[in-house]
């Protein structure tokens, strides 16, 4: 980890994205295997929420497009570099959906950039899914029942807490999957680092997330409520056919 960090200190590389080589095998398995169950599962959501699934897909197109791009914009924050990465905003915008943009993303950012790695991508997938989807479903339990003067603080919350997730989960995938010899106390203080560095971008996002949950509100509500269902109940989509 202290070699990673002195890597993107001295390259600019983004220490968020865990690169080919940095954990075993194994966990790079269990790192698609989780980040392909949580696949899988957003697309069944997905077809069985709405007669033509297709017709989630500009939006998903567009929403993938803005993740890609905003992840590619660099900041930098000694030790390492910082990205953007907007993860409230896509369980907001997507719901189930967002894990199918972080995977895409992150595949053609592997591919065209090399940021992270073709073995890590379900380990990467993994901690940047998790908050979109948790930020979705907190966003679906808690948006109608918010007060309008409230709201903007739920976006804050889902924006800052979604990029910290991601930092808090990135942390444990690397301590856990370092050999026992290391210093673990100079692990702790490289992942602190780390943490520190995007605690600005936290509030960056939360403020960002907080602005557009209010502009759409006022604007296209409608737009944050397909967000909101994709579920069969109560989604704003026609139902598809259970059979």
């Amino acid at each position: 980890m202290l070699c990673l960090v002195a890597a993107a200190a001295a390259s600019g590389v983004v220490v968020m994205h865990i690169p080919d080589g940095l954990v075993p095998p194994l966990w790079c398995g269990l790192g698609y295997a989780g980040s392909g169950g949580l696949l899988w599962w957003s697309c069944r959501r997905l077809q069985r929420a709405t007669v033509d699934p297709l017709a989630i897909v500009p939006r998903l197109a567009l929403l993938t497009a803005a993740f890609f791009t905003a992840s590619a914009v660099y900041i930098p924050l000694p030790p390492a570099s910082v990205h953007l990465m907007f993860l409230g905003s896509l369980g907001i915008l997507l719901g189930e959906g967002a894990m199918i943009a972080v995977v895409v993303g992150l595949f053609l950012q592997a591919v065209m950039f090399g940021h992270g790695g073709l073995t890590t991508l379900g380990l990467n997938a993994l901690i940047m899914g998790i908050p979109a989807l948790l930020a979705a479903a907190v966003f679906r339990g808690l948006w109608h029942r918010c007060p309008p003067r409230g709201r903007s603080l739920l976006g804050f919350i889902l924006g800052a807490g979604a990029v910290l997730l991601a930092v808090l989960l990135f942390g444990a995938v690397i301590l856990l999957s370092l050999p026992a010899p290391l210093d673990q106390q100079r692990e702790w203080l490289a992942i602190a680092a780390i943490g520190i560095g995007y605690l600005p971008l936290a509030m960056l996002e939360g403020v960002v997330t907080a602005s557009l949950l209010v502009f759409l509100a006022k604007v296209k509500p409608e737009f944050l409520s397909q967000g909101v269902c994709f579920s069969r109940e109560n989604s704003p989509y026609p139902t598809a056919d259970p059979r």
